[in-house]
């Protein structure tokens, strides 16, 4: 293509063009020589598209430099600055650091002295300790008095900096510093064991003959997430979890929380936004693990009954309606015709001759009936093997001789009632079973795992111990532990059940979980929380730490 124009000659010399500063559109004014034009014919010729550029050119450059640009990844997010790995401290720096934190300050309440901050608490800590912590005190009906004061023998003397941490929930200002946000993460990391073991043994003797499957609803009833607001203003906390400056700075829909809609039908049921409820949650489970630290388990049924105000005969915390089977057998006299209260479990005290460390939730677990398996094939055969395997009977001094021979009795016949499937006697008898003594098992196996976390990870968040103790207690594990012992040989099962773990060995592996935890549950009952932490880690070594044989 090309294209002409008609353009006039110009002189070349200098003189003959004159530059106007006039401002004119054109301020160039060129004045030609007044000879005979002549025509001058300009070509322009187009470059198509499939004529490549030169390789140096600037254009082929910005162009490929564009391409690159359109073709390469995203860049990757920046971390924050927290998640940067820093320089590891020297060792005089650490050896300071761990010799002046809190948590080793401790040597008479090792669990206490483990949950306490890892650094001293600063002036920030001490301005909400002085403008709130009366009002937290007050309404969990604690005197006013600072517990500082108190002797070094006292684990209540701790209880204003566990109270503090307790209300410091992962949404607050305060969980910023390292020290706090990691030591209130490790109070609700213990507090929520601590409320499944208290309230399973509460309904334990409180309900003899029911299974554990309507008490596990009735827990999750008074505890579960959607309740824990309505407990927390009963006991008028929520100004303390969320100030009134910080509740102006949430949104509507996580104040209020919404009206769920069924189809077909209205219900004014209020359903706490999932945010708010884990706040509610963090301190509830921290603000228990504090009272179980400095108090111990009595004061846990106090604040649970007396300062949440919960009913375990509310309508909202009844289990569904199911079948039941008739229970036909005894309950120990303690039980027969009285329904306990949470007063008669908190003050409970056994008596200087006891049986067990706790003897009426063993009644409450181990039937009387039991008796009548005294001398059978499996107390002569099985319990001696399964004894010496788990270093059953321990030494304990008592005053008469009687006694021991009692508990001795008393514990073979729990260790037949461990090894006890449902498929044997649970359709005539249906307290014949290990499922109980599984209950209880369960909850004190989480919390002594949890205590022993603590205690040995002393600066791990509560989320990494959460997770740590899933992994260790998971069922598959626990029954592991219990076939590496061949213990599992032991258990007791109806003929058309033998006959069918016998074709397939995996159905045989929740029975051997529910066995692990059974054991772990009458030894607490027996012989208590020491002897539970010697099976767990001495004899089924849940950490994995001892030497195996080659």
């Amino acid at each position: 293509m090309e294209l002409s124009s008609s353009l006039t000659h110009f002189s070349k010399k200098l003189s003959d063009i004159s530059f106007s500063s006039s401002l004119s559109p054109f301020p160039l004014q060129l004045y030609p020589q007044p000879s005979k034009p002549k025509n001058l014919r300009v070509l322009a010729v187009a470059v198509g598209p499939s004529q490549e550029l030169p390789r140096n050119s600037p254009q082929r450059l910005l162009k490929e430099l564009a391409h690159r640009k359109k073709a390469t990844a995203p860049r990757k997010k920046v971390p924050p600055k927290r998640f940067i790995l820093k320089p590891p401290l020297d060792d005089k720096k650490l050896t300071e650091r761990f010799l002046n934190s809190p948590q080793l300050s401790l040597k008479q309440f090792p669990l206490l002295s483990s949950c306490l901050p890892s650094s001293k608490l600063n002036t920030a800590d001490n301005t909400w300790i002085d403008e709130y912590l009366l009002e937290a005190k007050q309404a969990l009906g604690y005197p006013l008095e600072k517990s500082d004061e108190l002797g070094d023998d006292n684990p209540a003397k701790q209880f204003d900096t566990l109270l503090y941490l307790a209300f410091q929930h992962p949404s607050c200002d305060r969980t910023n510093a390292r020290h706090v946000r990691s030591a209130h993460s490790r109070l609700w990391f213990l507090g929520q064991y601590v409320l499944e073991l208290a309230l399973a043994e509460f309904f334990l003797q409180r309900y003899p003959r029911e299974s554990p499957g309507p008490m596990r609803e009735r827990v999750f009833g008074l505890i579960g997430k959607r309740n824990l607001p309505n407990w927390i203003k009963a006991a008028s906390l929520q100004n303390l979890i969320f100030p009134y400056d910080d509740m102006d700075k949430l949104i509507r829909k996580d104040r209020e929380p919404p009206v769920k809609l069924w189809v077909g039908k209205l219900m004014d049921v209020l359903y706490c936004n999932t945010s708010v409820a884990n706040i509610y949650r963090s301190v509830f489970w921290a603000l228990f693990g504090a009272i179980y630290l400095c108090f111990g388990m009595p004061e846990v049924y106090r604040v649970l009954f007396e300062v949440f105000g919960m009913d375990p005969e509310a309508e909202d915390c009844q289990p569904r309606l199911r079948r039941q089977l008739e229970d036909v057998d005894y309950v120990s006299v303690e039980f027969e015709g009285n329904k306990l209260s949470w007063q008669d479990v908190a003050t409970y005290k056994p008596p200087e001759d006891a049986l067990f460390a706790h003897p009426r939730l063993f009644r409450a677990c181990v039937p009387p009936g039991m008796h009548r398996f005294r001398g059978n094939i499996w107390d002569y055969d099985s319990k001696p093997q399964v004894m010496q395997i788990l270093g059953y009977p321990l030494a304990v001094n008592d005053r008469i001789p009687e006694i021991t021979e009692a508990r001795n009795i008393e514990l073979g016949l729990g260790l037949q009632l461990c090894f006890m499937h449902p498929s044997k006697y649970k359709f005539e008898h249906p307290r014949f079973c290990f499922e109980r003594l599984e209950y209880v098992g369960q909850k004190i196996q989480d919390l002594v795992m949890a205590e022993r976390l603590l205690m040995k990870h002393l600066d791990a968040p509560g989320r990494w111990l959460q997770e740590k103790h899933r992994r260790v207690l998971m069922n598959k594990f626990c029954g592991r532990y219990l076939r590496e012992k061949y213990l599992h040989r032991f258990i007791i099962y109806s003929e058309q059940v033998q006959d069918a773990y016998e074709n397939n060995r995996r159905l045989r592996n929740p029975a051997t979980t529910a066995v692990q935890q059974a054991l772990h549950g009458l030894s607490y009952t027996v012989y208590g929380k020491p002897d539970v932490r010697r099976l767990m880690f001495e004899v089924f070594d849940f950490e994995q730490i001892q030497p195996k044989s080659v």
